[in-house]
């Protein structure tokens, strides 16, 4: 199952660049226009074309995967990728100039490693330590980069020219899983990495499917407006976004 999405990745993206071959999509009649989404009919058709691959390729895995694993077990591998990510965020803060962020994160590390059975269990959350998420595109926010237009990117979705350059880098710098030197296990485990974030929003994309709203506007203004946040954290006039565990309660 999760080879068969990690080889169908590449595939995602090729489809998700046919939406330029086959023109742009059309703009809902009432749809409220953005001077952030210069793009929106090319936008449009990248989100269709990522709508199609969820909901016959990601979802059905997604399900298999929850049908297959207790809860448990899928709890653990939640917290195991949690807590490798926990690495990389303590070295963005400490980039945005926030080493209060970044010392607790490495603790969170430092915790659910050793005590945490290699981070399998989240004991940092219950025990007080909170959980921050950083990535290059926030950092570059911080820098002031300005964000550019808004851009949906094949099979990654909502994004913009800075976060766009911030995935790449954020992909061409995790290098834990790429020194790996079994490439079936490497595959494997970068499989179930996409299987594992779409799972996290698994009901949540339900419930926006039965809204009778234009998706792709909804998706795009909450986007535009959690980045801006989440890059003003830590100032004085926002305060920090803190990410709960879905498992806890």
């Amino acid at each position: 199952m999760i080879l068969f999405v990690l080889r169908n990745i590449k595939a995602m993206i090729l489809l998700g660049l046919v939406a330029v071959l086959f023109g742009c999509a059309s703009i809902p009649a009432g749809s409220q226009p953005s001077p952030q989404d210069p793009w929106e009919s090319f936008n449009r058709s990248v989100f269709e074309v990522n709508e199609v691959l969820d909901a016959y390729l990601l979802k059905p895995v997604v399900a298999g995967y929850r049908f297959v694993l207790p809860e448990f077990v899928r709890e653990g591998i939640y917290n195991f990728f949690s807590n490798y990510n926990d690495i990389y965020t303590a070295l963005y803060n400490l980039l945005q100039g926030k080493p209060g962020y970044a010392f607790g994160d490495f603790m969170r590390v430092a915790v659910n490693t050793t005590m945490g059975l290699g981070g399998l269990l989240d004991l940092a959350t219950p025990g007080g330590l909170e959980k921050h998420k950083e990535d290059w595109g926030q950092t570059l926010g911080v820098w002031g980069v300005p964000s550019g237009p808004y851009v949906v990117l094949p099979f990654f979705g909502p994004s913009n020219v800075r976060d766009t350059v911030g995935t790449v880098a954020d992909l061409e710098s995790d290098y834990l899983f790429k020194l790996l030197p079994n490439v079936a296990l490497r595959n494997s485990i970068a499989g179930l990495r996409v299987v594992n974030a779409r799972h996290t929003y698994y009901e949540a994309g339900d419930l926006l499917d039965g809204a009778a709203i234009d998706k792709y506007t909804f998706m795009r203004d909450a986007y535009i407006q959690r980045r801006e946040y989440q890059i003003n954290e830590g100032r004085d006039d926002a305060e920090p976004v803190i990410y709960e565990n879905p498992y806890q309660e």
